[in-house]
């Protein structure tokens, strides 16, 4: 009797596979090697490295020019990351940001005749500065960001309440003065005529949004 029933608890053979096809097929249980993203990259590597050689066997010109023209391209973009550091840490911006922290802040017509006066002496980058200065005051102003003596020019582009094309003229305005007043590019005077007129034409509304 106990022998019977012993045979009837235990489940079929293809019951029993069954079930542990089921278990297994889980993905806890899914033993399959797993490429990770540095195995990938190895991978492209490997695959780069064979069509160079076959380049350079089949056609060892175009090859050079190959080569030549990706160490031009690495050279760019060391020397763009490098200018990026300079402007970023640079014993000048450094100078310039501290000074305008220290110094007592006026208002933005004060800032604008300063502007001017530089520009009288041709001193066009440090001119742009000063005209910057009047343009968050004025901006300040109409609520149109929250000026503060310690922010950098770049903390106000997120800031700044514009939408649209004068979104893009203030991002373009913050970048030529990093370009020459940080990055100590020579400033000529029509570039300081069309930093002026973009300046006050922002400075003279505040888009809505």
């Amino acid at each position: 009797m106990i022998a019977l029933v012993l045979q009837d608890a235990v489940p079929a053979p293809d019951s029993l596979r069954a079930l542990l096809r089921d278990v297994f097929a889980a993905r806890e249980y899914d033993w399959a090697e797993r490429a990770g993203i540095l195995a990938w990259f190895a991978e492209q590597y490997r695959r780069l490295m064979a069509a160079l050689m076959g380049l350079e066997q089949s056609h060892p010109f175009a090859y050079y020019v190959l080569l030549v023209a990706m160490v031009v391209v690495l050279l760019a973009i060391l020397v763009h990351f490098g200018y990026v550091l300079w402007i970023a840490f640079s014993p000048v911006a450094k100078d310039a940001r501290a000074r305008q922290v220290s110094a007592p802040l006026r208002d933005a017509a004060w800032y604008r005749a300063e502007a001017g006066r530089l520009v009288a002496q041709g001193r066009y980058a440090e001119a742009l500065g000063h005209r910057f200065l009047a343009l968050l005051l004025e901006l300040d102003g109409r609520k149109a960001l929250s000026f503060h003596a310690s922010k950098t020019p770049a903390e106000y582009l997120d800031e700044v309440r514009f939408d649209g094309e004068d979104r893009g003229r203030f991002r373009q305005l913050v970048s030529s003065l990093y370009q020459h007043l940080f990055g100590g590019v020579p400033c000529t005077p029509d570039e300081w005529t069309s930093f002026d007129r973009e300046a006050s034409a922002l400075g003279g509304r505040v888009a809505t949004g």
